[in-house]
């Protein structure tokens, strides 16, 4: 770990945060999309409880 650590500079252009795109954007926005993957989410989490009983 001590040799990575060695190259890797903490304020270098590579550390910067992601910008997200525009359809990242409409995606995070759309009331649509959050409602389908609401329902998603929680279709996982019923396979999940159903599992534990």
């Amino acid at each position: 770990m001590k040799q990575i650590e060695k190259y890797v500079k903490p304020y270098d252009a590579n550390f910067t945060t992601m910008v997200p795109t525009n359809f990242v954007k409409m995606m995070r926005t759309c009331v649509i999309w959050q409602f389908i993957r609401f329902v998603i989410i929680n279709i996982k989490m019923l396979v999940v409880v159903r599992k534990s009983h």
